[in-house]
């Protein structure tokens, strides 16, 4: 501990150090207002004119705007300059030509003939107004505006406009703006003022992809990368999870939700499948370190890639081997300050329940299934009902009817209509060439859709979440090659909940799932709380539950730092730079802060609906024996930090970029970093990694890559301790080359393909190399009795079996991909096809096929393997017509398969029995196959293992699947599927003219099966679940068994009733958005002015009976429930000042 706090100081004063400097440059230079010249070091032996340029854009400081026909094709130059000015680089090479060039701005550098040059200071023919705007329909400011060959332009204003006076009205206006793909407008044919649309840089070729610790150009990635802006999340109709917006943006990115509690809505990731059965959680990197994604609010996201191949993931070693995610955040870029509010109000309502049927309809069937089983239980006629006591449940005459004959939706009674979410963010960004800035503040609140009821206790219970995250990301250029940068993130949640509650509890939703109408009223009408007298353990009252629940607020406080410093070494070796990262990360959990309302109980009754008689759950005082008084005995609870975790990581890394002639690019990465966590007490977690990556690119169309990293992990002896992964890959842009050239439909053929191992150290457990031992007990001398003597000596226990030989799991990834592009960009695309090897997987100690007589659980141990394969589809559409109306599409697909090869199972096991040769998480059931629909057939069919004699016409004949005559556990065998969807597909349609804007996005999975077991009448219970008709003499087709009432069959009957097909196609995001312009937006004061109504999860086909995508939610069983999922109705608008 005492190393790591040395380490945080030293890293604390240099922080301080290096933002004095910063600030006291940024001082001095408001008063001298003098930037620093940027210089250029070049190397290049005859090459021509567009390779210079193209050389001086690499080194990040300059944009050249050109007509390649206006360049001389036999001009040859050689460059040998170190520190040299833009100017002096230029008089150079366009020495003995009859070209010049004009700075646009401090980035933008028009070449022009020397006509053009002097015809500038001439008359010119036109004047053009116009107004730049990016996808949204939203202003640009500070974009650059050019009349290509002519040098003239100008830079857009704070609403987006511009005007520039061109040669002629047959001129080509470029536009360029950061972050976004370059346009040309002709302007044959159009009339001022004219609008031109600028599209993020992912849809361009020649745009930038985050990759592990680095950046590489589009056209140049081998590997299988995935990458999706802000903007595309921000457009998720007012979700608030980051992993929420991801779903269907990014193919090979599978989700799984179950649950809409406030602030716990993210739901689990997986990438392109299950390839382990321990931990498949991805890796998640925010800033390029190891951050939680539920704190991330979309607003400040800049982009999101996905590595999901070796030649991507490698380099993350023993992390990667369950893909990654790279999150950005937003940083400022050269301008005037850009001030950007974003305000959403949504509309929460109830998504899909489980359908019941209400207590007339209930104890309907419930009367037939009495008639169905009368033969065979005949007491059941007892409990019959005649209809004129039914028609009291659904017509009751007076309240006190009303209360004696309850029927309650429970749904309706726990629930509101809707709730209200709020989202408000504000960002400025901005800044000149010394200092840019990014400042975000981003105040989120949840509201609850549970009804509250009045305790009379004087507080208000529920659930709900409110969080404020802020945020500022600086860069201080505090020399020509000298970059600071740094990252300060803040985020305070506070989650609300019943007191004790921990997201495994079930009371405050389960009479929603599975409880009766007609057991008893929530509250009734002297204000008595409802309960089940005859069985309380058989009905909970949720509403009484959450009312009197206490109010729990758990705080969450998260600090996050990055000091970066970027040094560009080109004085030592030309190419060559460093960067150096410091971060330190802080989060406190504060608990048990709220009202602690426990044990305080309230007045219960119920009325039997037999006899009318009431009964009182408090008939008197335990204490005074009076009438029972309901006080108010709840204490205040001032709470206390929990959990906390703190994180020091350190950084340093070498990348180095060189051309040689004008064909061979080389890059070359080297790198070190260390990671240092802790949570509470205990000993901190210490990773290392040494990680290189090496890259060549031949004339822009054969790429070759070598990544590797040797990574190091306290979780396995000194002899495992270390291990190297490495990766490879090819690219090849078939398009490029001559005899494609004939191919005019034709934008883009890429092959590329990578090969690689990967190790996962994510595992459970920390020091399962060792043997656990435990101090404590003592053994008796052979005496018997209360008094028996005991031994002098303490017992040291081995409590675990340890396993020196454990390491890492490793993966063979292997991945092939063709890139595409048709028609001048309207029409792009991926393929992809993977397969995954993984092996050594640690199996635990009670998974394998250790006899008992071991005498204890045997030790964890790498025996699995496992092969996972499949295939990714992208596709996008993007077209404009003649009348500006533009119309776009995305469309994805994933398919991805496992297959067990080893786990360890006994030899002598059956194989339908083994784990083997199945996919992880392979569902078993009993399966059903037809019915046996009179007496005879029923004789016919194979006996069950238990309560035979109670089977009946219309059950499910159970298939012996074993073959030996009888029904047991032997049948039960693999059914269907894993829960996880073996395919997903994603389309989103939409199309934009003018300032309107409308798109639509479908999602849907299938190859998944879900159980969720809604037994109708269980236990004797009066709940009925809305299953479809049920069997009868006179119609036995395919129809749901008739329920059970007092007869117990074998609890396998149902077969596969409950194991539904998990498919679903869902309206995941609709939104029709208008952006304003013109004199309207001048009069508000505003730049810009965009306002959208969109929505969320807004309808779902599907056979399953609620909304969940998965059951991890709650207490892991379906028929418990969850917090009901959402449908989000959103209005919200994007305020440019």
């Amino acid at each position: 501990m005492k190393n790591v706090t040395k380490k945080l100081l030293l890293a604390w004063s240099f922080a301080a150090r290096c933002a004095l400097l910063s600030a006291s440059l940024l001082f001095l230079e408001s008063f001298t207002g003098i930037d620093a010249q940027d210089t250029i070091s070049l190397t290049l032996d005859k090459v021509d004119l567009a390779r210079v340029f193209k050389a001086i854009e690499e080194q990040g400081k300059y944009r050249f705007v050109y007509k390649e026909e206006i360049l001389p094709k036999d001009k040859r130059v050689s460059l040998r300059v170190k520190n040299a000015t833009l100017e002096e680089v230029l008089d150079i090479a366009l020495e003995n030509t009859l070209l010049t060039f004009r700075k646009i701005n401090s980035n933008l550098v028009t070449i022009v003939p020397l006509a053009s040059d002097r015809e500038v200071s001439g008359p010119l023919a036109e004047t053009v107004k116009g107004k730049v705007i990016n996808e949204k329909g939203e202003p640009l400011a500070g974009a650059t505006v050019v009349e290509k060959g002519a040098g003239n332009s100008a830079i857009t204003k704070s609403d987006g406009s511009f005007t520039i006076t061109v040669t002629n009205s047959t001129a080509v206006l470029l536009v360029t703006y950061v972050g976004y793909a370059p346009a040309e407008l002709p302007l044959s044919g159009r009339q001022s003022p004219v609008s031109i649309q600028l599209l993020p840089v992912t849809v361009s070729i020649n745009d930038v992809v985050i990759v592990g610790y680095g950046k590489q150009k589009r056209e140049s990635v081998v590997a299988a990368v995935a990458q999706v802006n802000g903007a595309v999340l921000e457009r998720a109709g007012g979700v608030s999870s980051v992993g929420a917006a991801l779903t269907g943006n990014v193919p090979g990115l599978i989700t799984a939700a179950s649950t809409g509690l406030p602030g716990e809505e993210d739901p689990r990731i997986i990438i392109r499948g299950r390839s382990t059965w321990n931990n498949a959680d991805p890796l998640i990197l925010v800033d390029g370190v190891e951050r939680p994604m539920t704190s991330i609010d979309i607003g400040s996201v800049e982009s999101i890639s996905v590595l999901k191949d070796a030649s991507a993931t490698a380099v993350f070693g023993v992390r990667g081997a369950n893909g990654v995610i790279l999150i950005t955040t937003k940083r400022g870029r050269t301008g005037k300050a850009s001030i950007r509010g974003t305000v959403n109000t949504i509309v929460k309502v109830p998504s899909r329940l489980p359908g019941k049927y209400d207590a007339y309809d209930a104890l309907r069937i419930r009367n037939k299934a009495i008639e169905y089983e009368l033969a065979l239980k005949p007491e059941s006629w007892n409990e019959y009902l005649p209809q004129a006591i039914l028609d009291k449940y659904r017509y009751p005459a007076s309240l006190e009817e009303a209360e004696r004959y309850p029927n309650v939706d429970w749904a309706k009674a726990l629930f509101k209509d809707y709730a209200m979410s709020h989202n408000a963010n504000i960002n400025i960004s901005g800044g000149t060439r010394t200092v840019k800035y990014f400042t975000s503040a981003d105040f989120l609140h949840e509201g609850d859709l549970f009804k509250v009821y009045d305790n009379n206790r004087g507080y208000k219970p529920g659930f709900g979440f409110k969080r404020l995250n802020v945020r500022s990301n600086l860069d201080f250029q505090l020399t020509p090659s000298t970059l600071f940068k740094t990252n300060l993130f803040g985020s305070y949640g506070v989650r609300k909940s019943p007191w004790g509650f921990s997201g495994s509890q079930y009371g405050p939703w389960i009479d929603a799932y599975t409880t009766a109408p007609d057991v008893f009223l929530p509250v009734y009408s002297d204000g008595s709380w409802g309960y089940y007298a005859p069985s309380e353990g058989r009905a909970e009252n949720s509403a009484r539950s959450l009312a009197i629940g206490g109010i729990q607020y758990q705080t969450t406080a998260r600090i996050t730092t990055d000091f970066t410093i970027d040094q560009d070494l080109d004085m030592l070796v030309r190419g060559l730079k460093f960067s150096g990262t410091v971060s330190l990360d802080n989060t406190f959990v504060e608990s048990d802060r709220g009202i602690n309302d426990l044990y305080n109980d309230t007045q219960r009754k119920w009325i039997d609906p037999g006899t009318g008689m009431v009964i009182y759950k408090q008939a008197y005082d335990g204490v005074t024996n009076f009438d029972f008084q309901e006080g108010i005995k709840w204490s205040p609870a001032a709470g206390a930090v929990t959990a906390n975790q703190r994180r020091l990581f350190y950084q340093a890394q070498l990348n180095y970029a060189v051309t040689l002639g004008s064909k061979h690019n080389v890059t070359a990465m080297g790198l070190f970093n260390r990671n240092e966590s802790a949570s509470g007490s205990e000993i901190p977690n210490y990773r290392e990694d040494w990680v290189f990556r090496t890259t060549y690119n031949y004339a822009g169309k054969y790429m070759v890559e070598y990544n590797g990293a040797y990574n190091g992990s306290e979780k396995f002896s000194p002899e495992h301790r270390f291990a190297f992964f490495s990766s490879g890959g090819v690219g090849w842009i078939v398009s490029k080359e001559k005899f494609m050239q004939g191919l005019s439909f034709l934008d883009l053929l890429k092959i590329r393909a990578s090969y690689g191992q990967i190790g996962d150290d994510n595992i459970s457990g920390r020091w399962l190399y060792m043997s656990q031992w435990a101090y404590g007990g003592r053994a008796r001398l052979g005496v018997t009795g209360e008094g028996a003597e005991q031994s002098p000596y303490t017992w040291y226990t081995e409590t675990a079996v340890g396993n020196p030989d454990i390491h890492w799991e490793k993966v063979e990834k292997a991945n092939l991909g063709i890139d595409f592009g048709f028609l001048e960009g309207m029409i792009t695309g991926k393929a992809d096809f993977f397969r995954d090897n993984r092996s050594e997987i640690l199996l635990a100690g009670g998974s394998r096929a250790i006899p008992s007589y071991y005498g204890t659980t045997a030790p964890v141990a790498n025996l699995g393997r496992v092969q996972s394969k499949g295939y990714e589809l992208e596709l996008h559409f993007n077209y404009t017509f003649k009348n500006k109306i533009r119309l776009w599409a995305d469309l994805n697909m994933t398919h991805s398969q496992n297959k067990i090869i080893d786990a360890d199972n006994p030899t002598l096991l059956p194989e339908y029995q083994k784990t083997e040769g199945k996919e992880i998480g392979q569902t078993y059931s009993y399966v059903s196959q037809g019915y046996y629909n009179t007496w005879d057939e029923l004789y016919g069919s194979t006996m069950h293992n238990t309560n035979d004699n109670q089977k009946l016409p219309g059950n499910y004949h159970i298939v012996d699947y074993n073959g030996d005559g009888v029904i047991d556990a032997q049948d039960n065998i693999p059914y269907g599927y894993s829960s996880w969807p073996q395919n997903t597909y994603n389309a989103t349609i939409g199309i934009d003219w003018k300032g309107l804007g409308v798109f639509v996005q479908f999602y849907g999975v299938n190859n998944a099966t879900r159980q969720v077991v809604f037994n109708s009448l269980s236990s004797q219970s009066h709940v009925v679940y809305d299953e479809g008709a049920y069997w009868t003499k006179d119609n036995t087709g395919d129809m749901v068994p008739m329920l059970r009432w007092l007869s117990t069959p074998a609890g396998y009957y149902r077969g596969t009733q409950y194991m539904y097909d998990g498919s679903y196609i869902r309206l995941k995001n609709a939104e029709i958005a208008y952006s304003f312009d013109g004199r309207f937006i001048k009069s508000l004061g505003l730049a810009g002015l965009r306002i959208y109504l969109n929505g969320n999860n807004l309808y779902t086909w599907t056979k399953m009976p609620d909304d969940r995508e998965s059951n991890f939610a709650g207490t892991g069983w379906a028929s418990q429930g969850a917090y009901p999922t959402v449908k989000r109705y959103n209005l919200g608008a994007n305020i440019t000042f």
